[in-house]
């Protein structure tokens, strides 16, 4: 808990500010907020975060400013901020490699939340709102990969809304509002340009609660056991104010390597080729952020069916919190659970794999078999991902592990830590016979 403020206004334009408009007081109540005093680098992954969001709505507006949101134009403009605009090619470059970047920080987040058991009471609200802004990262990173008008665009925006059709009753008037007609057009760019820019900042506002329902219950931590003296804790300037800026730094190396040195790699080649419509590219593919959702929407025969199992995949997100039903919170006191989340790591990586391939393609190249195709891995691992969210978590481990002993508080493990031990400090006599 953040508890009462701490902050005494010392001049008078502070003591006159403070009364009308406490902005200075909230800064500083930030800044001291107590915090685990055993944080690990896994959890600087949310100040990187920030960093992420603020890179892309920046360089955003700027590209906003030179970019022509029409079926006509919007290629032209693209390759016109890239070799006219004056630093163009740097900003476009940050932009969409940023949304990668954005992506790659945002799912080692939430890893680190379920494994250590961030989602569970009393922070539940906390993931809800971070599950929410990960599926508003998805409609604006949608939407913005549709903008450049080039041939993976066309046909990506083409593929992924007619998804909406499969929906009984509003799914074709639903499709037909998100295309401004009957089909992928100017008015669906429009629709998608206007979109890309205001959500953002609906991110930017869910971040702020985010924030905030942070500082109620207050971070967790590796042990998973919870705050219960002042000694567990440190303030938040400079202890990891300062961690945070060196995660970010390393961050910037390899965000910087993809900017100068292959900013081009993330991307699709067919999309450098002007959108035709009537000429479909060999291989439809979205960004590498969905294409395991993407595995398990094309594991499915039946279209409608693999609707149902990609909004379930995304429901599960929402539904953690009462579906780790273990009453130890942190996977470290958790040995079985461990296993499990690792297969549950390598399905996701198999899932994103296997939705980079074509549906037929050979698993082992020259090996004829009806089993040997990329759509068996999808069913299996994206069969995997859901039973874990549905049964291995609320039944499974429940009843068959046993987990190890949780400390009593924060301290223990920090000071029976070798590195805890005072200097010149003598190890303790092993005891012998």
């Amino acid at each position: 808990m953040s508890g009462p403020s701490t902050y005494e206004p010392k001049t008078a334009i502070e003591r006159w500010l403070d009364v009308r408009l406490p902005i200075v007081r909230f800064g500083a109540d930030l800044m001291d907020f107590p915090t685990p005093k055993n944080l690990n680098y896994w959890w600087t992954f949310g100040g990187i975060l920030a960093f992420c969001l603020v890179t892309q709505i920046v360089t955003g507006i700027v590209l906003a400013m030179h970019f022509d949101p029409s079926g006509a134009g919007a290629f032209l403009s693209v390759q016109h901020i890239q070799r006219d605009v004056n630093y163009g090619w740097l900003i476009q470059g940050i932009h969409a490699n940023g949304a990668s970047m954005f992506f790659v920080a945002v799912y080692i987040h939430m890893l680190r939340g379920m494994y250590y058991g961030s989602a569970k009471a009393p922070r539940e609200v906390l993931w809800l709102i971070g599950a929410l802004i990960y599926l508003t990262m998805m409609a604006t990173a949608f939407m913005g990969y549709v903008l450049p008008w080039g041939q993976m665009s066309f046909w990506g925006a083409k593929v992924i809304t007619n998804i909406f059709g499969a929906i009984p009753v509003i799914g074709p008037p639903l499709t037909q509002i998100l295309w401004g007609g009957f089909t992928v057009d100017s008015p669906t760019l429009n629709r998608f340009f206007s979109l890309h820019y205001l959500l953002p900042f609906v991110i930017a506002a869910l971040v702020a609660l985010h924030i905030w329902a942070l500082h109620v219950p207050g971070n967790s931590n590796p042990t998973g056991v919870n705050v219960k003296s002042k000694s567990d804790t440190v303030p938040f300037h400079p202890y990891y104010t300062v961690k945070d800026s060196f995660a970010i730094s390393v961050f910037l190396i390899m965000f910087a390597a993809f900017v100068f040195f292959m900013p081009e790699a993330l991307g699709h080649v067919d999309n450098y080729t002007p959108a035709n419509p009537i000429v479909t590219p060999p291989h439809i593919v979205p960004e590498w952020y969905f294409l395991p959702y993407y595995a398990m929407l094309r594991a499915v025969p039946d279209k409608l069916g693999g609707v149902l199992v990609m909004g379930l995949a995304i429901l599960s997100i929402f539904a953690l919190p009462w579906l780790d039903r273990s009453k130890t919170r942190s996977m470290r006191y958790r040995p079985q659970a461990k296993i499990y989340f690792a297969i549950f790591v390598l399905s996701i990586l198999v899932l994103g794999f296997a939705g980079a391939k074509e549906v037929d393609d050979p698993v082992i190249p020259g090996l004829v078999s009806g089993f040997n195709t990329w759509v068996w891995p999808s069913r299996i691992f994206g069969a995997y991902f859901l039973a874990y969210f549905w049964i291995i978590l609320p039944w499974i481990l429940p009843m068959t592990e046993t987990p190890l002993p949780v400390p009593e508080s924060i301290s223990t493990p920090v000071l029976a830590h070798p590195a805890a031990a005072p200097a010149g400090a003598a190890a303790a006599p092993e005891k012998k016979g």
